[in-house]
């Protein structure tokens, strides 16, 4: 049985939920990974009439819901909080604006997001953590150890509550791991995963967009945290295969902007090998949904998000239970 496709509705939410839903369908789509953002799934309005309504929604469209996603207040839960943030939370998470107000809000949001999850019926949230230290990622002046482990260790203290409530509710965070979080490669994913000790509830949002412009062995991430695989998005990246004007870091331009390194880009139009992703996916036993996150600001979202939807059927085919020479045995 081929994986459920999901349609995460993040780069949606300046249309109406039911709008999303109605497209989703048209498109392809089994369901969604709704955002907690827009009028797809307000976290402060979601009692138990609110979720039925939501249900009540997708089942009408003939969808179904595989998690929910609050990557903007996660974000501020480990950040160093700025003008930016102001433009991505609820107005009661910002309040005044006093940065650690802005992280204690936050982490309150995030356990109601788990709340929330539970009365909608669904076992798994995904977003982001934030990051104290992605700031000092380059190194000068010189970053003493102590100040990257004061960092891990200032992840752990805010986000371990939020993780023992997800683990009392039965919910599994999926952290995507990203630049700019306190985890984005293979190496700061294990040592995120040391600070929280290993957690039931804590594990990763597999992205491979976010891995393969960095150089990072996308497969071999499913590899190492087969267990700490709760959840996966279909993104695709394209990167130059010669020096570019802009590059890695991205050079303060904008996406889409020519002379960049490296661009998000619609399924099958970048660098990822999705075949081999499929394949370590097997190998680790994942059943869960294959959500495509749809990014190309130099496609129409329609066309490529249709497209995107064939694309992941096509490329998804089930492991073999079978040993490949086991027609030759002798019974």
């Amino acid at each position: 049985m081929s994986r459920p496709v999901t349609l995460f509705t993040g780069q949606w939410a300046d249309l109406p939920f039911e709008t999303v839903c109605q497209k989703a369908k048209s498109f392809g789509y089994d369901g969604l990974e709704i955002a907690c953002w827009g009028d797809h799934f307000e976290v402060n309005k979601a009692d138990e009439a609110y979720c039925r309504k939501k249900n009540e929604v997708l089942s009408k469209h003939g969808l179904k819901v595989f998690a929910i996603a609050n990557h903007l207040a996660g974000q501020a839960v480990c950040d160093r909080i700025d003008e930016r943030h102001k433009s991505i939370l609820p107005d009661y998470v910002w309040g005044d604006g006093d940065p650690e107000g802005v992280r204690q809000r936050a982490a309150h949001e995030m356990i109601s997001t788990g709340e929330a999850a539970k009365k909608l019926g669904v076992k798994t949230v995904t977003g982001f953590t934030g990051s104290s230290i992605w700031p000092l990622l380059y190194s000068f002046p010189a970053v003493p150890q102590a100040m990257i482990d004061n960092g891990y260790e200032d992840f752990a203290s805010r986000w371990l509550p939020i993780l023992d409530k997800f683990h009392q509710l039965g919910i599994r965070f999926a952290l995507e791991a990203h630049p700019t979080e306190i985890a984005f490669d293979i190496a700061s994913a294990r040592r995120t995963l040391k600070a929280v000790k290993d957690h039931p509830a804590f594990g990763f949002n597999f992205d491979p967009s976010h891995f393969g412009y960095q150089g990072v062995d996308y497969v071999q991430f499913i590899d190492t945290f087969a267990e700490k695989i709760f959840h996966v998005h279909m993104k695709d990246a394209g990167w130059s295969k010669v020096p570019a004007e802009a590059g890695v870091f991205g050079g303060h331009t904008e996406f889409g902007t020519p002379g960049r390194f490296w661009d998000f880009r619609s399924l099958g139009h970048g660098n990822i090998d999705f075949e081999q992703i499929i394949r370590a996916l097997n190998r680790i036993n994942y059943k869960g949904p294959l959500s495509v996150e749809w990014e190309d600001g130099g496609m129409d979202r329609e066309f490529g998000a249709k497209e995107a939807c064939e694309f992941v059927r096509k490329v998804d085919f089930p492991s073999s239970n079978i040993a490949f020479d086991a027609a030759f045995e002798k019974k």
